[in-house]
């Protein structure tokens, strides 16, 4: 299988190409602006699969493909979220969102073995475009309902201190320091929460940047974070989180 990485950073680029290789395939290009890649396609032959960010140093990568005629397969890796990407599900196409982990890697590319086997590629990168140049404004959670008994509580979004999972379920950590259970898994829960206000740190927790109280140094390259109330366990940044976490809170 022929692979290459188009992605605006070297680093990122890198990071992917371990991760796509740790899983037995071997990349076989990198490339980093629009620039660059219509330079390469106009002299190589086109690649079973492209992972394609969608913005690049000198350009939209949309604008590859407005150019060439390019038959590849296409897993895209991309910061927006799961809401402005409808498009692509529209498109049938996968994509992953940064910061991309491992095992979601591994799925899209066993759904792309299974769906493009000796099958042509078809992708309307106009629709997507303009679904991307003009996306409908997003409206996110503003509160939550949990079960207390036979109770309902409702809690505000400025309530909540951080999420977390634990023992397969996931919960809410509130300002007053108490605990409640979501009827959610952490993957649905990020789709329903603005980005911008909260950023999943690693597979345990979900904070609010509102909530970090102290942000520190840790082993291996990550971060520790300090909440006001939660104490229960270390909030460590993903080493692989670390640079779009500092990117996230500015």
């Amino acid at each position: 299988m022929n692979i290459i990485i188009i992605e605006d950073e070297k680093p990122a680029a890198r990071l992917l190409q371990r991760k796509v290789e740790k899983l037995g395939l071997q990349v076989n290009q990198m490339l980093h602006s629009v620039e660059e890649s219509l330079s390469w396609f106009q002299n190589n032959a086109h690649p079973d699969l492209i992972f394609l960010d969608i913005q690049l140093s000198d350009g939209l990568s949309f604008e590859i493909f407005e150019q060439l005629d390019i038959k590849s397969a296409v897993i895209f890796t991309t910061a927006y979220d799961e809401y402005a990407l409808r498009a692509f599900k529209l498109n049938s196409i996968d994509y992953l969102l940064k910061p991309i982990d491992e095992e979601d890697l591994e799925e899209a590319i066993d759904k792309f073995k299974l769906r493009t086997a000796n099958k042509p590629v078809n992708l309307d990168f106009e629709a997507i475009k303009k679904m991307l140049v003009n996306p409908v404004e997003r409206e996110y959670k503003t509160r939550f309902s949990v079960k207390i008994g036979h109770q309902i509580k409702v809690i505000q979004i400025e309530e909540i201190e951080c999420f977390f999972s634990e023992n397969k379920g996931t919960y809410i950590h509130t300002n007053d320091n108490r605990d409640y259970l979501l009827d959610i898994t952490m993957e649905q829960l990020e789709n329903e929460i603005n980005p911008k206000e909260f950023f999943r740190i690693n597979r345990k927790f979900i904070v609010p940047l509102n909530s970090i109280k102290e942000i520190q140094m840790h082993t291996n390259s990550r971060l520790k974070i300090i909440l006001p109330s939660y104490k229960s366990d270390e909030v460590i940044v993903a080493r692989e989180k670390v640079n779009d976490f500092k990117n996230w809170i500015g």
